[in-house]
């Protein structure tokens, strides 16, 4: 019988030290950013930018790179908040900000490929 009361006690301690209206709600999930734009802000969002009632990155989506609705072409990638092919682009080549030097000629994703 105490330890069921020191049990509940604990949990109830727990909950106080956070508000109620926390403790009931799980904010990312029950509200959108379109009405509240600062969930996106919040840690374990998929990203700082609302974009049709979703939290995106606009840096990094390829459905929404740069600005929402912007869709990248199949073979290219969102880097920096625009859309690249790191197949052939010297300055993002096999990835986002990978360069390949002087002279060298980026192919199939890869720096001075043959």
């Amino acid at each position: 019988m105490i330890l069921q009361c020191l049990k509940t006690t604990k949990k109830s301690l727990s909950l106080r030290r956070i508000s109620r209206f926390l403790a009931q709600q799980k904010l990312p999930s029950n509200y959108t950013c379109n009405k509240f734009p600062r969930v996106c802000r919040l840690v374990g969002s998929s990203g700082p930018d609302c974009c049709k009632k979703k939290c995106v990155n606009v840096k990094t989506d390829r459905l929404n790179c740069g600005m929402c609705g912007y869709k990248c072409k199949f073979t290219e990638i969102c880097c920096g908040g625009k859309c690249v092919n790191a197949s052939f682009d010297r300055k993002h080549c096999g990835g986002c900000n990978s360069k390949c030097r002087k002279a060298q000629l980026c192919a199939y994703g890869m720096c001075s490929y043959a």
